[in-house]
């Protein structure tokens, strides 16, 4: 059995026999990690109220051989939280299904177990760190976090410049197949023709403009929030399941 010592977010939790627990994290130095929770069920077990998805946490895990991927799961021996931020999500039905969909592509984006993502990390804590906070709109930090998920994984959305022959913008039309925006030479058909500010508004979530976003009218935040999950459905070409409950708390 080899050591391992790691902080991570707790992503989503299984039942394991009558008193354990799978637990899946997304990790600094080893990714997305999978790993058994012995008798963190039990009713006083302090070990796994710490072990709640949105917990950012220190982990120690037991694993077979030199990887802590590899074969069998590893086991979640000792932990210790470095921020609750499940405290400041879960009480409000807004922040708890934004901060349930950043979780989900958290894991879409991690696809492999044990190859490190320390940007995906990184991005993740700081959403909700931002999401408990109460500092920006739910519905704000979950379309920033998709928007920055989906560049660094390579599918950065254009909303200015034109996407497919880079005439600078602003540019009219929107399509997701192309990339983000494009000019009247590039109109491919299904192309949408979204308002100029819904545009600024996925600008500003994209590079971190928080005074630009804030200000958005709501009608405007609807309008990019539809934007980001075609985009988002069509580079995962499958939608998440967590998206549709925070989608109708926006349209409700």
């Amino acid at each position: 059995m080899t050591l391992f010592r790691d902080d991570g977010i707790v992503l989503r939790t299984q039942k394991l026999g009558e008193a354990d627990r799978i637990i899946t994290l997304l990790t600094r130095g080893h990714g997305r990690v999978r790993a058994v929770a012995r008798g963190v069920r039990r009713t006083k077990s302090k070990f796994g109220a710490r072990l709640e998805p949105f917990s950012h946490v220190d982990v120690q895990f037991f694993a077979r051989g030199s990887d802590l991927v590899g074969r069998g799961l590893p086991l979640c021996t000792q932990t210790e939280t470095i921020a609750p931020y499940g405290q400041g999500i879960i009480a409000d039905y807004d922040r708890y299904t934004a901060g349930t969909a950043m979780l989900e592509t958290a894991e879409r984006f991690t696809d492999h177990e044990g190859e490190p993502n320390v940007q995906q990390y990184l991005l993740l804590v700081g959403g909700l760190r931002t999401l408990a906070s109460g500092e920006h709109g739910p519905n704000l930090v979950l379309d920033a976090f998709l928007l920055r998920s989906l560049a660094m994984g390579g599918y950065a959305p254009s909303f200015g410049d034109c996407a497919k022959c880079g005439l600078p913008g602003p540019n009219r039309f929107f399509s997701v197949a192309s990339g983000g925006v494009i000019c009247g030479d590039c109109r491919v058909p299904g192309s949408v023709v979204p308002s100029p500010e819904a545009l600024r508004l996925l600008g500003a979530l994209l590079t971190g403009d928080w005074e630009t976003a804030d200000a958005a009218e709501s009608r405007h935040c609807r309008e990019g929030s539809g934007l980001v999950s075609a985009y988002l459905h069509w580079h995962l070409e499958r939608g998440l399941r967590s998206l549709r409950y925070v989608r109708q708390g926006l349209n409700g």
